[in-house]
């Protein structure tokens, strides 16, 4: 037979369909490697990627620094204040308030567990009056710039579910990261740096066993190079920033314009989006080897800029260090800054590790947004504060081993906050029952605070879609709606 006839054979569907898309896989390449000048002028986040017909309406915020407390924030501890379990502390939790709730393994059945009182007193702050407690001092400095939601629930009772959740939608691996869904969706304002950047921390000596697993900044079907990249918090934040010895800037010029001839003859063959992926990633890490140096020097930053974000701030891998990067990347034009600080599952250290998890937290969050403020950047920035789930109201332990206190996962009520990015200023919405246990009113589910999120940078949640497996998928699954009162 004729190789070309047995070859024509042997051709899979799939294969022909991805051949036939080769035209668009080369458009596409062309604007990433040569940006044309028309199309930018006709819509300008054609330069850096984006679907065309995004946004859907104005935003009210262009990138989001978002602050994910791995662990759980206890909120009855920082920012929901309740007199009521102030006053039970100490007496069995009433049935009535627990019905068939189920919580972890830890806890087992609620009935007869003690409630547990605040560790620290609350105290109203601001022209707002928003309740924040002493564990916070530098984060009530800044109440009247935050939007508290005080009613948020979910629907896992682990973290590894209930983080993937809050992060993709969906409690099981595989699904894109909001992140990736809106450097897809929005495309990016610079092409010298990743569009989504993740940076880790943990509390020194803390017992949390957190992990943070790469499923948390995934692209999940989304192309590959939607994922988040991670910069490290020793040396250099990504490996091989740097040429090695012997090689020039101009021999790697010379070594990916070679390489991605050779990429090219692939795309040409075969469509396959990852080939063009492949080809705009190392683009991107060329011009990475000239940004990031000068991203990660800070000695452009003023004493008191790097006082204000308090101790540990010019240590790399700490949470103060990752929040003044934050700020830098989005200066330059990153999208999305995911910054994951682990060390809240305060199952038997409330009295103890909860203090050094403040204080490593605390002033440089709040320092975050008085510094995006006073440079013109919080407006359209959206900053969120928050955990995976909340700490149950009654005590895990024994209420007379006060050192080793604790408090077990609870996802029926929590505490998030945002600022910035079209959201109400020194606004709480949403309230508990009197024991912070379940919500009373204005609940808000992880769907909706997923819709409101995309609704301010500009996205109807219901329209960005991908199709996958012969489904179109989104973000809020087929769920979520818009908290507009939430949106100033």
């Amino acid at each position: 037979m004729n190789p070309l006839q047995q070859h024509r054979q042997q051709l899979t569907r799939r294969q022909f369909l991805g051949r036939g898309a080769t035209g668009i896989g080369t458009a596409a390449l062309a604007s990433l490697l040569h940006n044309d000048q028309s199309v930018v002028a006709a819509n300008p986040a054609a330069q850096f990627g984006g679907l065309p017909s995004l946004p859907h309406f104005a935003p009210k915020a262009k990138r989001v620094i978002y602050l994910f407390q791995n662990g759980a924030p206890t909120h009855v501890d920082l920012f929901d204040w309740k007199p009521r379990l102030q006053e039970l502390h100490g007496q069995p939790v009433p049935s009535s308030y627990i019905g068939d709730r189920r919580f972890s393994t830890m806890t087992g059945k609620a009935d007869g567990k003690l409630l547990l009182a605040p560790v620290e007193p609350f105290s109203q702050r601001g022209e707002s009056g928003a309740w924040v407690s002493n564990f916070m001092p530098h984060t009530a400095n800044v109440a009247d710039e935050l939007c508290f939601v005080k009613s948020m629930y979910t629907e896992q009772v682990n973290h590894a579910p209930a983080i993937n959740f809050m992060l993709s939608g969906a409690e099981m691996p595989g699904r894109p990261t909001m992140g990736a869904w809106l450097t897809y969706g929005l495309g990016s304002d610079t092409d010298e740096l990743p569009s989504f950047v993740v940076m880790t921390s943990i509390t020194k000596d803390t017992s949390c066993g957190q992990i943070f697993y790469d499923f948390y900044w995934g692209n999940g079907f989304l192309p590959s190079r939607f994922q988040g990249v991670k910069f490290r918090g020793s040396g250099d934040p990504v490996l091989y920033v740097s040429n090695p010895n012997g090689m020039s800037r101009e021999n790697r010029r010379g070594w990916l314009d070679d390489i991605a001839a050779i990429n090219q003859l692939k795309l040409d063959e075969y469509g396959d989006p990852e080939i063009a992926t492949r080809i705009s990633q190392y683009e991107m890490s060329f011009k990475m080897q000239a940004s990031v140096p000068e991203l990660a020097d800070l000695s452009s930053e003023s004493r008191e800029t790097l006082d204000l974000y308090g101790p540990g701030v010019e240590e790399p891998g700490t949470f103060a260090h990752n929040c003044l990067m934050a700020r830098r990347l989005v200066e330059r034009g990153c999208r999305f800054v995911q910054l994951m600080h682990a060390g809240w599952d305060q199952h038997n250290s409330l009295t103890t590790e909860l203090y050094n998890q403040c204080r490593d937290t605390d002033q440089s969050s709040a320092a975050l947004v008085m510094d995006l403020k006073r440079r013109g950047l919080l407006e359209d920035t959206l900053v969120i504060w928050g955990g995976e789930f909340g700490r149950t109201p009654f005590l895990q332990g024994d209420l007379n081993n006060r050192p080793r206190w604790g408090r077990d996962h609870h996802p029926y009520a929590y505490t998030l906050w945002m600022a910035g990015g079209g959201v109400k200023p020194g606004f709480s919405y949403g309230e508990t029952d009197d024991l912070g246990i379940n919500v009373a009113e204005n609940g808000v589910h992880v769907h909706d605070f997923q819709a409101t999120l995309m609704h301010l940078l500009g996205i109807d949640h219901q329209r960005l879609t991908y199709k996958f497996q012969g489904r179109q998928f989104r973000l809020t699954d087929i769920h979520g709606h818009v908290i507009n009162e939430l949106i100033a």
